[in-house]
């Protein structure tokens, strides 16, 4: 998680994976653990003790540069960064490697895994552009967190589940989508 508005996205990303039964390592940096404080009910901290509860579920902070994830020898199915800020899709799409996330970004896509970047932010300049165009060409999935607005989602809590399946099939950890978010065609 970095510094960018949307941890409600982080929340029902990191939700879905534990519910697959996908163990997941997190990290997140000051600012958004800030973003966290603002926009959510739970606080990061009760949400970190809930999600350390499942079994399945490490946290680092991201000065913790010998957290395992930093190391390509350690097995990982993939990565996403999310929400993700344009300051860090800027220093992982040029090889800064400065702090966990974007040490662990970097040794995912030399790794080939999958990386998937959930960005944050609007409008876009063509800076942003450029380096969200340089993660795709490394092998990154791009999942702005775009509603589908066929599906007349009616909470913000709809919405962020529909980005946190896209991000799970992005993964691979899924091969579709929920029934509920797979569209049928046309309803007569």
């Amino acid at each position: 998680m970095t510094g960018a508005s949307g941890a409600i996205l982080a929340l029902h990303t990191i939700d879905a994976l534990l519910s697959e039964g996908v163990p997941v390592i997190a990290s997140a940096t000051g600012t958004a653990r800030m973003v966290w404080k603002q926009e959510m009910d739970e606080s990061f901290g009760a949400a970190l003790e809930r999600w350390s509860d499942s079994g399945s579920f490490d946290y680092y902070g991201p000065q913790e540069m010998a957290a395992p994830i930093a190391s390509g020898t350690f097995p990982v199915q993939g990565m996403t960064i999310v929400p993700c800020s344009m300051a860090t899709v800027s220093a992982v799409a040029y090889g800064s490697s400065d702090n966990l996330i974007r040490r662990a970004a970097d040794v995912t896509i030399k790794e080939r895994r999958p990386l998937v970047v959930v960005p944050r932010e609007s409008p876009l300049s063509v800076i942003h552009l450029e380096n969200l165009t340089k993660l795709a060409s490394l092998g990154a999935a791009i999942i702005p967190p775009e509603p589908a607005f066929y599906f007349r989602h009616q909470t913000v809590e709809d919405l962020a589940r529909f980005a946190a399946q896209r991000t799970l099939l992005a993964l691979k950890i899924t091969a579709q989508l929920p029934e509920e978010f797979q569209y049928r065609g046309e309803v007569n």
